[in-house]
């Protein structure tokens, strides 16, 4: 196993525990498997990989950068509210694990 897979795994082994704890019984793997490789390039940038609930410049962030940009829904009170709704459910994580964070994101909007 590479090094890239190596930290990749870890992620996706962080994430997995951040939705249990989260409330997510049933982890759809391939979704998550996806929202990892997109993180790919960041994989380095431990800051990156993180998602600060508590500020709402990051938050504005996610919803323009992933839930606009990537989901492709151009509601803002839409996109807001859902990620507002996963900071809230993921607040007892100290460090919020980007890719779970993105899972449940995008799990709120379907």
């Amino acid at each position: 196993m590479s090094e890239l897979d190596e930290k990749l795994a870890k992620l996706k082994a962080t994430a997995v525990d951040q939705l249990s704890q989260s409330g997510v019984a049933d982890i759809d793997h391939e979704l998550l498997d996806v929202l990892i490789g997109r993180l790919r390039l960041i994989v380095d940038n431990k800051d990156a990989l993180l998602v600060s609930g508590s500020d709402p410049k990051e938050l504005e962030t996610v919803r323009k950068n992933f839930v606009v940009k990537k989901l492709e829904i151009n509601d803002k009170e839409k996109g807001a509210a859902a990620v507002s709704a996963v900071a809230e459910k993921m607040k007892g994580i100290k460090f919020k694990n980007r890719a779970a964070f993105y899972y449940m994101v995008q799990k709120e909007l379907s």
